[in-house]
């Protein structure tokens, strides 16, 4: 087994949840938790910390360089109203970050990509009133191939700005960024940039993956199925969302079921596979200097979207994984090196027994699968 090892990781939270989304998810806190929990390789240990951006939250000066990652999420915020203070000192924090510590990485998210990209030297607008909703294949530029090994990939998408091409024609035309894909709503589906340019034709796509410095995406990687039918049930039903957009996910009939239909006909975008739990975040991990097996990225993708009332259907064996999951899931919450504050005792020594059942289970479940 590969070495152990730390992946510190600065959240810096600019959204919330709220009504039946976060009763069931949690906030994004626990989502993004919940994401690089279940997609981590058994030998790496996630210590996320948490920043609420909107009280003003920031990292101190002194504790940026202690971060592998700072990933900005989504927000109901436009990312271009500079009128508002913590938008403007996110953004100050941003071109901080990339022009002065290059050894950190930084993700951005929906809102996240739009506000990195800002820092980058783009500009956010609205995008023509367009909502782009649901599962959505990225048609994945050159460069965006070479670094997800695929030719498209599907996200979950909820916005309705985005980052104009022209606004960053400088960068790319320059090598500084590289568009990753498109789709036919929005031209800018997110950017690369790296810490040396690959120019070299004989550069090494895994070499590349380490050299990533900014990584931006318009779509969500971390959201599944329930969290965007609720976010298009409460937008749809406040009026934040019109009828042809909550239609054009739903179908004619997505929104008669509550429980994934083994018949999709007529149910719109709802169900549609989504690429964020393997393919998005291998290429999340090998940025980091990780790189996740094939084998281990199935079974994530497995025990992570597999649902009580589909999972019946499968082997005893991916029955195991799935409940492996949400036994790593619990242990997580217990995880008393996931925050800042100081860990207690009791929840140090629950934590620790339950991490060592947990990979004895792992341990075992690999030797039965091989």
């Amino acid at each position: 087994m590969a070495p152990f090892r730390t992946v510190r990781i600065g959240l810096l939270i600019c959204g919330t949840l709220s009504g039946p989304v976060e009763t069931i998810h949690g906030s994004y806190l626990e989502i993004y938790s919940h994401y690089f929990n279940a997609t981590a390789p058994p030998n790496v240990r996630v210590v996320i910390d948490p920043y609420w951006i909107k009280k003003m939250e920031f990292p101190s000066n002194e504790r940026i360089s202690e971060y592998d990652l700072f990933m900005v999420t989504g927000s109901a915020t436009n990312a271009y109203d500079d009128s508002i203070e913590w938008v403007r000192t996110l953004l100050s924090f941003l071109k901080d970050v990339i022009e002065n510590h290059p050894k950190v990485k930084s993700c951005g998210i929906c809102f996240g990509h739009q506000i990195v990209c800002r820092a980058l030297g783009g500009q956010c607008t609205p995008n023509a009133g367009q909502w782009e909703i649901g599962p959505t294949p990225v048609d994945l530029t050159d460069m965006g191939k070479s670094i997800f090994g695929v030719d498209q990939v599907s996200l979950q998408q909820t916005h309705r700005d985005h980052v104009p091409l022209e606004s960053l024609e400088k960068q790319f035309a320059s090598g500084d960024l590289h568009l990753i894909g498109h789709t036919g709503v929005t031209g800018n589906q997110g950017v690369l940039k790296f810490n040396s340019s690959p120019s070299d034709p004989e550069y090494e796509v895994v070499k590349s993956h380490r050299d990533i410095h900014v990584l931006t995406l318009q779509g969500h990687p971390e959201f599944s199925e329930s969290i965007v039918t609720g976010i298009v049930r409460q937008r749809a039903e406040d009026g934040a969302m019109d009828v042809p957009t909550a239609t054009n996910y739903w179908g004619e009939m997505g929104g008669d079921y509550e429980d994934e239909p083994e018949e999709k006909q007529g149910t719109g975008r709802r169900w549609r596979k989504t690429d964020g739990f393997d393919i998005v975040a291998v290429v999340l991990w090998k940025m980091l200097g990780i790189t996740p097996t094939e084998e281990f990225m199935a079974k994530t993708y497995l025990w992570t979207y597999s649902k009580p009332t589909t999972i019946r259907d499968v082997s005893t064996l991916s029955k195991s994984w799935f409940a492996l999951g949400r036994l790593r899931m619990a242990i997580t919450s217990l995880n008393p090196f996931a925050s800042r504050k100081a860990p207690d005792t009791g929840c140090s020594l629950k934590f620790g027994l339950f991490r060592k059942f947990y990979d004895l289970c792992l341990t075992y479940l690999f030797s039965v699968s091989a």
